[in-house]
């Protein structure tokens, strides 16, 4: 087991009616403005804001709102925010929504203290360090993105298309309200696509280079086995309590580093996917689910038996010690096939309605290695030329 250092300071609030107290739990952490962002009417409509509005002002709180957060959040918006918080003396960011919104409030608690352009954090992080934020808490109406405990953030310059990228301690939430309920009215699509999103969180840990940590092993797979489960019953009974909060908790434990400590994550296949969804704005757990089939074919003899145990403890597939190969295209075929059960993509052309050209390709190649300034992935390195060939291994339409 490698070195490591853990950190999930998150308090973690969880359960029916818990969105009810966040004026109080705002006010214990100092806050005395707050931002309420947010992303479409939906939240108003489905009375959530008015209750949240209503806590607040039992607080004794302040408050401006800011909605209008997509998916795959813009640079503009969170400029806007930056703007709207300067401007109001803002001193706490509340997202409410799921990840494209807690990442946005991410953005625009960097952005308040930095004197630059907040873009410039994303897409040179590196030569713009952050050094202070406003503080964040979220109320969480997806299970998907895990963003609500974790230092991560990602955003697109709605310009150019380029989606990156930031990790900071400085913005990991304060505070998450898990109300398992305020996922009912979620379309299926945004469910499914949520599942496949905490999958993916585990395997750019799980698929990583080797090293003895059987804990975060087991972990992994205890979360993996049990979204897979609540994935398929979510589709037959979507508002049952006990359903959603497993995938609720899940989606979680996905992103909070503990399935992947003692040993360097992956995520080569969520930068494959950025540039997707920076470019063709899909909704990122189905640009996983299109790719990430290519990438595990492309890179699955760099540690074989890494595949082969995960065909063997997700999937409880056979082991077939006298053709391991077997086994590891196993696991992956049957992870395809379950993306499949979700009404999930497999490749881009089931994820877009066509095949990417040759020039789409180059450019989202290019982008994904910053251009020549980066390699990806630890399982495998991967260059631009890799890249591509993923890229175009992902292209072809399968039965």
């Amino acid at each position: 087991m490698e070195n490591f250092v853990f950190n999930s300071s998150t308090r973690v609030i969880f359960g029916r009616g818990t969105e009810n107290d966040v004026g109080e739990e705002i006010k214990s952490w100092g806050g005395t403005k707050v931002l309420v962002h947010y992303g479409s009417e939906s939240a108003r409509r489905s009375g959530l804001l008015d209750r949240v509005e209503q806590s607040l002002k039992s607080a004794g709180l302040e408050y401006v709102s800011l909605g209008g957060v997509v998916p795959n959040p813009h640079i503009g918006k969170v400029r806007e925010g930056i703007t709207l918080c300067k401007e109001e003396g803002v001193d706490f960011i509340l997202a409410v929504g799921g990840g494209s919104v807690i990442d946005s409030a991410k953005a625009i608690a960097y952005g308040v203290k930095y004197q630059g352009d907040v873009w410039e954090i994303y897409d040179r992080r590196a030569q713009y360090p952050v050094e202070a934020a406003l503080p964040v808490g979220s109320i969480v109406t997806i299970a998907a993105a895990g963003s609500e405990t974790s230092s991560s953030s990602v955003l697109t310059d709605e310009k150019t298309l380029l989606k990156r990228g930031y990790k900071s301690e400085l913005s990991r939430p304060k505070f998450a309200i898990m109300n398992p309920e305020l996922t009912y009215t979620l379309p299926q699509y945004q469910t499914v696509c949520g599942v496949v999103d905490i999958m993916m969180h585990t395997f750019e840990r799980y698929f990583a280079p080797r090293s003895h940590n059987h804990m975060s092993d087991m972990l992994a797979v205890a979360v993996l086995k049990n979204v897979i489960d609540n994935g398929r019953l979510v589709l037959k009974k979507p508002q049952d309590y006990q359903v959603r909060s497993e995938i609720l908790w899940a989606s979680n434990l996905s992103h909070n580093d503990l399935t992947g400590l003692g040993r360097a994550d992956d995520w080569a296949t969520h930068q494959i996917e950025h540039e997707l969804g920076g470019m063709f704005n899909v909704a990122h757990g189905a640009g996983l689910a299109a790719v990430w089939g290519s990438w595990a074919r492309y890179v699955y003899k760099a540690d074989m038996m890494r595949f082969v145990e995960f065909a063997n403890q997700v999937w409880n597939v056979p082991i077939n010690y006298e053709d391991l190969e077997e086994t590891a295209l196993q696991g992956i075929s049957l992870t395809e096939q379950y993306f499949k059960t979700l009404g999930m993509p497999t490749n881009i052309p089931e994820l877009l309605g066509r095949q990417v050209t040759a020039e789409e390709i180059e450019q989202l190649s290019s982008s994904c290695v910053h251009f020549g300034r980066r390699k990806i992935g630890t399982f495998m390195v991967l260059d631009k030329d890799d890249v591509s060939k993923i890229y175009n291994m992902a292209n072809v339409a399968t039965a």
